[in-house]
């Protein structure tokens, strides 16, 4: 069989298969050819399930993913263009749900303590250097954020990374509300401490609830139609549970308030996006209010002071989480802190210092866990039937720093490849 990584755009024969092999016609195009992807291995990474698909075949049509299992027991439609990428393995497309680098400068607007009216989606800017480079590093999705220099930043937005139009990028808006808890908010005006930024979170936690909830009512029973505030509209969304909060909290008593005050007290889906130092010790609460820990752009704990628990040793935060027993650990740049393009490199550390990878733990904080944990899993962040077909052509484990990202495609469609340009700084 002919092995070809970058089909050209030509008709061939595979005699050996006795079928046309089309590759004029980008795979996922409606009414086009669809695509059949033989690799030695796929990283399939369902939430449950077997993670791994050994000498796989992927089945691409209208940028979906129309089918998956081993070559032995899959059958190539007649019309499909075969890529076969030899000894190299397919997985997912990277997801990052804390990212500042989708636009220009960033926002990060300190006139009010709280505005959880504020939008980031205008400030986005598709096909920006730092995006493309993100795509090269095999970072697929993003979360871009408002910043954390208030105590509630704002809206961010969910959006592909390799798409040149805006309206094909945005995946949900909301994609979360901010709520920075760390120390960044204390440097507000006159200095704002934990009280009053617990304080202030309540009061428009309080306001935002009670106006989704007027708001149900009258969706539901009819009557005198609420008033529309656009400050608190996000909240109709996280009060049907169709975003998220994404917290920056990063001390154990931080992490410690975000779960008993945003998931206990308001019943909010919430999730940590820092998740630093000694975080961990909160496993245990988190775990039972079904809060993920989405880690970074720290990964590494230092065996001091003692309550850090490290064995006098240096951990990883992921290795603190998984040790109390989490299931749901992602990991993050806070581009760019991190640079976006090192997305799996947080993933690497975070095996490296100390966390059990035998169940591809590393792959699945990079792909099924962020997408579960931003209530994507039904789109992207596995290789299963029906899911857009974001899909990276990778050297080997993803969670290796030796390995490099070859291609990425992108609804079925390849939109960066190494033989064409290979992206640097």
């Amino acid at each position: 069989m002919t092995r070809s990584l970058y089909p050209r755009l030509l008709t061939f024969v595979l005699l050996s298969a006795g079928m046309t092999v089309r590759a004029d016609i980008p795979a996922g195009e409606p009414g086009g050819a669809g695509l059949a992807i033989l690799t030695q291995k796929a990283l399939v990474v369902p939430l449950e399930g077997a993670q791994v698909i050994n000498h796989a075949m992927i089945l691409v049509r209208d940028g979906l993913i129309e089918a998956v299992g081993p070559q032995g027991e899959m059958v190539v439609p007649s019309d499909y263009e075969i890529l076969d990428v030899g000894n190299y393995w397919v997985c997912p497309g990277f997801i990052d749900l804390h990212c500042h680098i989708a636009g220009t400068f960033g926002l990060n607007d300190t006139v009010y303590q709280t505005n959880p009216g504020l939008r980031i989606s205008p400030e986005t800017v598709p096909g920006n250097p730092r995006l493309k480079l993100a795509v090269a590093g095999g970072v697929s999705t993003v979360l871009f954020l408002p910043g954390s220099g208030s105590n509630m930043g704002g809206q961010g937005v969910l959006l592909k990374t390799g798409l040149d139009e805006y309206e094909a990028m945005e995946i949900r808006n909301p994609g979360s509300l901010k709520i920075a808890q760390g120390d960044n908010p204390k440097r507000w005006a006159y200095g704002m401490g934990r009280i009053m930024m617990a304080w202030n979170l309540r009061e428009d936690l309080s306001r935002g609830k009670a106006y989704a909830a007027k708001w149900e009512v009258y969706e539901r029973d009819g009557g005198v139609r609420p008033k529309r505030d656009i400050r608190l509209d996000v909240f109709r969304d996280l009060a049907a549970r169709k975003t998220q909060i994404s917290t920056h909290t990063q001390y154990y008593r931080l992490v410690l308030t975000t779960i008993i005050m945003l998931a206990k007290e308001f019943g909010f889906a919430t999730y940590i996006d820092h998740g630093s130092f000694d975080s961990y010790l909160a496993t245990p609460l988190a775990i039972d209010a079904g809060v993920a820990a989405i880690l970074g752009p720290r990964q590494v704990m230092w065996p001091r002071p003692p309550r850090f628990d490290t064995d006098g040793q240096v951990r990883g935060s992921a290795w603190g989480f998984q040790k109390l027993g989490h299931k749901r650990i992602g990991f993050n740049t806070d581009a760019p802190v991190v640079p976006e393009e090192e997305l799996s490199l947080q993933a690497a550390m975070g095996v490296r210092y100390g966390m059990d990878d035998s169940n591809a733990d590393g792959v699945r904080g990079l792909t099924c866990i962020p997408a579960v944990t931003s209530g994507l899993e039904n789109k992207i962040g596995s290789i299963e039937p029906g899911l857009d077909a974001d899909l990276l052509i990778v050297t080997g484990d993803p969670v290796d720093p030796r390995t490099s990202v070859e291609a990425v495609y992108q609804d079925g469609r390849r939109i960066y490849d190494t033989q064409t340009s290979r992206r640097r700084w």
